[in-house]
């Protein structure tokens, strides 16, 4: 329980101690009080009326841990008084303890305690009003008693109206929750396959080189295996970085591993935002647009001359820089796995209206067959897709007709330049 929490249920059992102090004195105030009204009053031994008043005022202090108790012991007091003569007021206490049961209790408990209630309650204003000591008529006395099933039904209604916002509440919370844990779950998916697929291209391409210049070509071969070196310890020191952020994350992850509520990873699908979460995540910053030369130099090495071309990007928010700077990264890879070698022209621009990204190639060379940019199971073009509807964009990839392959995706604004 948090201090605000404990704080507020310490404040309503002092509530409740207060009511049920004031309760206990107007009864005890009744007990004593005289027939200077005209109506029939309390005649019996004083003891016996305070220990009365006692049991109808003290429990609701307590009513918050055993509603149907305190309610129990309520009704029984208050039908007593009503015998007696002692009750002037319409059930008050039995209101306050009917409230908490139609809040706190189940529907199956609730509901027949409140028909119990109801009828011990009617029943009882109406003996003590038209039979023990006649102060009305019938119709009367049967006035009487529905002024306190009234109340009594009220207060259980009302009671009942707050516990069911709360569960609607509630309910509205877990949804939110399980949107916010599957959101997550597609954004790591998104950075794993990017670092995956794009490091791991490149090194499939390079290794087909080294295959196939073994023999003629042998520092050509050790030129590729060298790149496939360097590539390999960078994609795993990525992903030791991306994993390094789940474990100092860990305390937002539930029994199945999932993401529970509260975990964040940075703005947009970007993980980690440079900043160091144990011993064990050392990481590097949030690749963005200015990680593009590296990306064109990586690429380069597999054989795909790459031109980028960028403008009006610098007040872009960094939230849509690493997610631009993600869907050129999976459409150069794309390049990399199915047109390799090529020439390919990157386009990114932004306005004040929208970004527009245009990654186009030339296809591979003449005499090589292509399978397409997207293998069958892959998720490239897919990643690309919900990347851009994520900003309520717009996502097109296609073969050109004068051949080759292009993407062109545009991201509205909406806000996204830093202020």
């Amino acid at each position: 329980m948090t201090p605000t929490a404990g704080h507020r249920r310490l404040q309503l059992q002092l509530v409740d101690l207060a009511v049920a102090l004031s309760l206990t004195a107007v009864y005890a105030g009744f007990v004593r009080m005289g027939s200077g009204d005209g109506q029939a009053h309390y005649t019996g031994p004083l003891w016996t009326g305070y220990l009365i008043a006692a049991a109808v005022g003290l429990p609701v202090a307590v009513r918050r841990r055993r509603p149907l108790l305190v309610l129990a012991v309520v009704l029984a007091a208050l039908a007593t008084a009503s015998l007696l003569d002692i009750v002037r007021e319409p059930y008050a206490a039995a209101g306050f303890g009917a409230y908490l049961v139609g809040l706190a209790e189940p529907a199956r408990r609730s509901v027949p305690a409140l028909a119990v209630a109801l009828t011990v309650a009617g029943g009882a204003v109406y003996l003590g009003e038209a039979v023990v000591t006649p102060a009305e008529d019938p119709w009367g006395a049967v006035g009487v008693a529905g002024l306190v099933v009234l109340v009594i039904g009220g207060s259980w209604g009302a009671g009942r109206m707050v516990r069911g916002r709360r569960a609607d509440t509630l309910r509205r919370e877990r949804r939110r929750s399980e949107r916010a844990v599957e959101e997550e779950r597609l954004r790591i998916a998104r950075e794993l396959h990017d670092i995956v697929s794009h490091n791991l291209s490149l090194i499939a391409v390079k290794a087909g080189v080294a295959g196939h210049v073994a023999d003629a070509d042998p520092q050509g071969a050790r030129d590729a295996l060298k790149i496939i070196e360097e590539t390999s310890r960078s994609a795993l020191a990525e992903m030791r970085r991306t994993l390094g952020v789940l474990r100092g994350q860990g305390a937002f992850l539930g029994a199945d591993g999932s993401l529970g509520r509260g975990a964040s990873f940075g703005a947009d699908a970007s993980l980690g935002g440079g900043q160091s979460l144990g011993p064990d995540a050392p990481l590097g910053p949030v690749p963005d647009l200015g990680g593009l030369d590296a990306l064109g130099v990586e690429a380069g090495r597999a054989g795909t001359d790459i031109r980028f071309a960028v403008h009006g990007t610098e007040g872009l928010a960094e939230g849509a820089r690493v997610t631009v700077y993600r869907i050129v990264q999976e459409a150069v890879t794309n390049v990399v796995r199915h047109a390799s070698p090529t020439r390919c022209r990157v386009t990114v621009a932004a306005d004040a209206r929208e970004i527009r990204i245009d990654v186009v190639d030339e296809g591979p060379p003449v005499g090589r067959g292509r399978a397409g940019h997207e293998l069958p199971g892959g998720h490239g073009l897919l990643g690309m897709r919900e990347r851009a509807m994520m900003y309520g964009g717009r996502f097109e990839a296609g073969p050109r007709p004068e051949g080759g392959f292009a993407v062109s995706v545009r991201l509205p604004i909406d806000g996204e330049r830093n202020t």
